[in-house]
């Protein structure tokens, strides 16, 4: 079993940055691909990022300038985080984490996000 543990949300201003972790862990995981996602109230989850194994990178358009993913190479690569830049009202959401480990999608239970004055 593949247990996976987001953290690092909370409050921040407009035009502030903040980093969210997500670390996968379980007996033998080797994690393929890493993605993280958002909801916001009353909208439907969204992909923002993906990193691979190999270490390639996604990004939607409405974040690849603000967002980074990446991961923890030298201590956990089953560690990433995700970066956040430039932060606007509209990233308030919950922020979750996928990671794909052999064939299978395992979820993190989210950590908030508020971009607020």
């Amino acid at each position: 079993q593949v247990q996976v543990v987001e953290s690092g949300g909370g409050l921040v201003q407009p035009g502030g940055s903040l980093r969210v972790s997500c670390v996968a862990s379980g007996s033998g995981a080797i994690v393929n691909v890493f993605s993280w996602y958002r909801q916001a109230p009353g909208k439907q989850r969204e992909i923002l990022a993906s990193l691979t194994r190999g270490g390639s990178t996604n990004y939607i358009d409405s974040v690849k300038d603000r967002f980074i993913i990446s991961r923890d190479n030298e201590n956990d690569k089953n560690t990433v985080f995700l970066q956040m830049n430039s932060l606007k009202p509209e990233d308030t959401a919950v922020y979750y984490c996928r990671a794909w480990v052999n064939n299978k999608e395992y979820w993190g239970q989210g950590t908030q996000v508020t971009v607020s004055s």
